[in-house]
């Protein structure tokens, strides 16, 4: 059981090695740093549960969710999230690495002062998160909604936002942030209104 094996690598400071959970729901359990490594999820739900400090290496999340949950100063490497919801989960100050999000939601998700490195963000929903100075290094970002994302002093330069809806985006009164960002035509338009430029 998820819960059991939770339990025991906290008081015990061993990690929880390949296995597989399936179907499993954990609420209010401590999994703070535990060492999670080639581990699948499958159809989970943690409810409220505390994973600060944990590492996540070799994971998969398939179908899960996660939301309202703390992952903050936790590191990331080789994971995939697929279809599963973290809205509202805290991963402030962690580490990414290698790591693929795919058709998941973190809608109000909190990623400030994370680090982001060869990360693919595809179909996902960010709106009204925060991202604000966040590291991003050779992240790929596609058909994800970031509309209301808090990117207060990350910087999105090189970045390609052009398939993102990112209406009503935040930055920093002097547009920073913006600084060579890849945006469409119809963003740009957006970003200028944002900037208080008149279109006419």
């Amino acid at each position: 059981m998820l819960s059991e094996d939770m339990a025991e690598a906290a008081n015990q400071e061993c990690p929880i090695l390949d296995k597989v959970y399936e179907d499993q729901t954990v609420v209010g359990i401590s999994g703070k740093k535990v060492e999670f490594d080639t581990v699948k999820f499958v159809r989970c739900r943690m409810e409220e549960c505390d994973f600060s400090g944990a590492s996540f290496c070799n994971v998969v999340f398939d179908k899960c969710d996660f939301s309202n949950c703390s992952f903050r100063d936790t590191y990331w490497k080789n994971v995939n999230v697929s279809d599963s919801k973290g809205d509202g989960s805290q991963f402030c100050n962690s580490t990414f690495k290698w790591v693929k999000l795919l058709d998941s939601k973190f809608h109000y998700g909190n990623f400030s002062t994370a680090f982001w490195e060869f990360g693919e963000i595809k179909g996902c929903n960010f709106r009204e998160s925060f991202m604000s100075e966040v590291k991003f290094k050779k992240t790929v970002f596609s058909s994800t909604d970031l509309a209301g994302t808090d990117f207060f002093r990350t910087p999105l330069k090189g970045m390609d936002l052009s398939e993102c809806v990112i209406d009503g985006i935040m930055v920093s009164d002097q547009f920073t942030e913006l600084a060579g960002v890849k945006v469409s035509l119809l963003q740009a338009a957006e970003l200028a209104r944002l900037m208080g430029v008149k279109i006419v």
